[in-house]
């Protein structure tokens, strides 16, 4: 009958030509990486109606079968914590995928599962993709997925996503079951104390409810607000209420628990037949790991790591001897002189010729900004970051950082878009999507527009202050104490508790030289294609300002206050290549400094102003998305003056001696 019931639901998906299959899962699952595999990489992302959160989706086509994938947020389980477990639950109620595919890691099933079980409450047709089998084998951990197989009642299909293992037994599983085979179905009973409480509770639901009686029942013991107003019961809310209260006096433990403690046990039945671990040593892998944590050894490994990425390898490599060769030797002696000449040559129109090769060119300083300064900045950035990412380090940075993000209002979750403002500032604005609470969007958005500076401007500085050790220490003194200063203010202002930290930590892997090579060409394909217009059309605002006075004007207004904090009046150009972007300003600041403009000091109270100074014209855009005009333009209110406070107090500190460099 439920058979019956799904084939007739699946005939009207059938009539437009596509079936629906939806991929649910953790974090770091590899939910992604198979999704690429079904869809071919092509796929469409849009937020999802009414929120925030991005969803992708893509199609496949399966032994003759035209199947929309869509790839879910990460969640843990069916009552939400987070905006992006919401949408998930939505795409659930709301497009009723045919199929869910459930992708879990396999060196973690024992907590997976749970989520599993509750899909299956749903009476859902779940497919479970057991991924990560290679890393689990590496462990001693052996899985027998046909036993696990018929525990549950449903198909389990054992994966290695980042090889392809796995793959076409998950299209050809959609296909039977989106065929003639239908939609097997498995009934998950719990003891007779839980079912007895479930079908009374099922009694009070009437109609036909979206996900079954009995899914609803559990979503109604763990008295989840949300499912409360989705699943409503006859005779008011006082029945409703009285009757789980009559409930949890009964058992003496709140339901919720006793709904997990339950589908826990379910949980080891079905590992303690289908798992089996042959290994008990300690791998090295795992003591690294431990060392990445614990605070006593994280910090110094963290330091470490700082130290190699962004100092030699994005700072002395990329922003010193890349950027001297591709600026001075390629653009400066060769590029720019021969197409000067071209230009004057060619174009009669003084104009015009300023516009192209002028001071500030879009061939001139356009093009060699974002090719020859920022360029070479970014390209070790995205490699260093994708070595980060691969090497499953992220999440334990999380973990370490976690106590002290908490000082601030925060977890350590919201480390990530911290992490990714290091590469662009807009970019990790839009990943605050993954923080739970609007309070903590909102705190962590305002760090990054003040002090979270991006791969190209922290590569610049870090290139130009690497000879003065002590000054780079000053610098990293003022945006740090920044950070964390107007994060314990903005804790203190704004209302809200802090949620609870959940994150999933990979494994420790050695990265495939191939895939952080592709990764980072993958990102500097989206730089040219996205920030280079963005450096040329700088360049043409600033010829149309210089034509109708407006530069010079702005440059007029800025004078006076960049001199209060000891800089030259040249310098106030710095700070408006700043508002156009960041990495555009941090080129400006090399080019004064490389024409004797800024030396000494004054280079670290410029680098300390214009790191602390307004957003670019992006993040700006993308804060006023995310957070809304009267927020963005609070935060701009507070960090201009904030920013010129502290490069006048650096100044200060300098004159007196108390700071030398």
């Amino acid at each position: 009958m439920k058979v019956e019931k799904r084939r007739s639901a699946l005939n009207k998906y059938w009539a437009s030509g596509q079936s629906k299959v939806a991929l649910i899962g953790g974090p770091n699952v590899g939910k992604s990486v198979i999704f690429y595999e079904l869809t071919g990489i092509y796929g469409l992302v849009a937020n999802y109606p009414g929120t925030t959160v991005e969803v992708m989706r893509g199609s496949g086509f399966f032994y003759g079968h035209n199947v929309e994938i869509i790839d879910t947020p990460g969640m843990y389980s069916l009552i939400p914590t987070s905006q992006e477990e919401e949408v998930t639950r939505q795409i659930l109620v709301q497009e009723k995928p045919e199929v869910i595919i459930h992708v879990v890691d396999a060196r973690n099933l024992p907590r997976m599962l749970n989520l599993t079980l509750e899909l299956l409450e749903w009476e859902l047709s779940v497919v479970l993709v057991v991924n990560m089998l290679d890393e689990a084998e590496k462990q001693g951990i052996e899985i027998n997925l046909k036993k696990l197989s018929q525990s549950l009642g449903i198909a389990v299909i054992g994966t290695v996503a980042t090889t392809g293992k796995g793959i076409e037994e998950i299209k050809s599983t959609l296909a039977r079951i989106l065929g003639e085979e239908g939609f097997p179905q498995t009934h998950i009973t719990y003891d007779r104390q839980l079912e007895e409480i479930l079908e009374e509770i099922g009694s009070f639901l009437q109609g036909n409810i979206y996900p079954g009686k009995r899914g609803a029942a559990l979503q109604l013991m763990q008295e989840d607000e949300k499912s409360t107003k989705m699943f409503q019961v006859p005779d008011n809310r006082k029945i409703r209420e009285e009757l789980l209260a009559s409930y949890r006096e009964k058992l003496g433990i709140p339901l919720c628990l006793f709904v997990r403690l339950q589908r826990q046990k379910k949980v080891d039945f079905l590992i303690a037949g289908a798992v089996e671990s042959k290994s008990e040593k300690t791998f090295l892998a795992e003591n690294l790991s431990r060392l990445m944590i614990h605070p006593l050894t994280g910090l110094p490994f963290l330091f470490l790591v700082l130290y190699l990425g962004f100092y030699q390898l994005v700072g002395i490599l990329g922003a010193g001897y890349v950027v001297d060769f591709l600026d001075n030797r390629i653009f400066l002696g060769i590029f720019n002189p021969a197409m000067s000449r071209l230009v004057t040559d060619f174009i009669p129109w003084p104009a015009i010729q300023e516009l192209l090769v002028g001071d500030f060119g879009i061939i001139t300083m356009g093009l060699r900004y974002a090719l020859a300064i920022i360029l070479p900045v970014v390209a070790a950035f995205f490699f260093f970051f994708s070595l980060l990412e691969d090497t499953g380090y992220l999440p334990r940075l999380a973990l370490l950082l976690d106590s002290l993000f908490k000082r601030i209002g925060l977890n350590g979750q919201a480390v990530i878009p911290v992490v990714l403002g290091l590469g662009c500032d807009a970019m990790a604005t839009m990943s605050t999507r993954i923080l739970s609470a609007s309070r903590e969007r909102l705190i962590v958005t305002f760090l990054l527009t003040l002090a979270v500076p991006c791969s190209a401007q922290l590569g610049v500085i870090a290139g130009l202050l690497s000879s003065m050790p002590g000054a780079l220490f000053i610098w990293f003194l003022f945006v740090a104490g920044s950070f964390l200063l107007m994060g314990f203010i903005s804790a203190k202002i704004l209302p809200g508790e802090r949620l609870p930290f959940c994150l999933e930590v990979t494994a420790l892997r050695l990265p495939s030289l191939s895939n952080l090579l592709f990764k980072t060409w993958k990102r500097i394909e989206w730089y040219l294609m996205e920030i280079l217009p963005l450096f040329l059309g700088a360049s043409i605002i600033i010829w149309v300002g210089q034509l109708v006075g407006i530069f010079e004007l702005l440059i007029g207004v800025l004078a006076p206050v960049v001199s209060l904090i000891g800089l030259p009046a040249e310098s106030s150009v710095v700070f408006i290549f700043g508002f156009f972007r960041r990495d555009y300003g941090a080129a400006g600041l090399f080019d004064l400094h490389a024409r004797g403009v800024i030396l000494g000091h004054e280079l670290v109270v410029a680098a300390v102003t214009l790191t602390l100074f307004v957003p670019c014209v992006v993040q700006l855009a993308v804060n006023i998305k995310e957070r809304g005009l009267k927020a963005a333009l609070i935060m701009c209110g507070i960090i201009i003056p904030f920013a010129f406070f502290m490069g006048f107090v650096a100044n200060i500190l300098f004159e007196l001696g108390i700071f030398t460099i």
